[in-house]
């Protein structure tokens, strides 16, 4: 069958260690994808923001699930957004206080919020993933941005994520889930929202069946996704729970693999259109 839908993670799975990827080779490809009418879509926990950066000349024609599937948008027109009650998001922030992450960021559709008090490290680490942030006074002030808030991004020791992960679920409940997403990271979800809802949404936007649709990713933010897309790639340095639920693992993120498997997929589909 036909591939009509590409969907990359990007840290770890399309960006190089060095957050870097080959342009020349992908705009190539990425040309090659219009002509055919495949979908090129960008899946990730980063701020839409962020992600539009790493595609300056095309980002008009790539479409964005940003925010683990909290906010998308196709080219820069909005699609869909996910929103967390006033209520919600006051009793997570009361919660979080407790288990004292390095770092912790409000996600909102407008931009990003971190509290004053937060060192030249933090405050440049969170730019570089939400370049729409703003320094708050307080946790107060955040109520009057009139922002919908989306997620919340965590930072801790990566040594102690599997037990962090295991406290959030306990303390949160079925109000929000914890995913990790690498490096220490946890985002705090909506449940049901995750990348493979966005998926969902899209391809019923598109007419576009899930057995047309492949899929890339590293962490567990990825897991929906390569658990349910039937074409689903693990990376190399992916890790274990998402090398169990792909249907193949292919080279590193620093190996230009995935590159590999997008050139196969559209010469397939040159061969199916003669």
């Amino acid at each position: 069958m036909v591939i009509k839908m590409i969907v990359v993670d990007m840290d770890g799975t399309f960006l190089n260690d060095n957050k870097q990827y080959n342009h020349d080779r992908f705009n190539r490809l990425f040309k090659k994808m219009e002509a055919l009418k495949i979908r090129f879509v960008v899946a990730s926990g980063n701020q839409y923001f962020q992600l539009r950066s790493f595609f300056p000349d095309i980002y008009q024609s790539i479409t964005f699930i940003a925010e683990n599937g909290a906010n998308i948008v196709i080219g820069d027109q909005s699609f869909y957004n996910a929103s967390l009650a006033k209520m919600t998001v006051t009793n997570t922030l009361n919660l979080l206080q407790d288990l004292q992450p390095i770092n912790l960021i409000v996600c909102g559709k407008n931009s990003a919020y971190i509290l004053e008090g937060s060192t030249n490290e933090q405050l440049d680490v969170a730019k570089f993933y939400y370049p729409k942030i703003k320094v708050l006074a307080s946790w107060e002030n955040l109520y009057n941005e009139k922002d919908d808030i989306l997620k919340f991004a965590l930072s801790f020791n990566d040594k102690d994520i599997t037990t962090k992960l295991k406290i959030l679920k306990n303390v949160l409940g079925n109000t929000l889930i914890p995913v990790s997403s690498g490096h220490g990271d946890i985002d705090l979800i909506v449940p049901g929202i995750h990348k493979y809802h966005g998926l969902q949404l899209l391809s019923k936007e598109w007419q576009i069946s899930e057995d047309e649709i492949a899929a890339f990713g590293d962490s567990g933010n990825d897991f929906e996704m390569i658990k349910y897309i039937k074409h689903s790639f693990a990376m190399e340095n992916a890790q274990t729970e998402i090398k169990q639920v792909a249907k193949e693992t292919i080279g590193s993120n620093n190996s230009e693999s995935l590159l590999d498997i997008i050139e196969k997929i559209i010469n397939e589909a040159i061969k199916c259109a003669h």
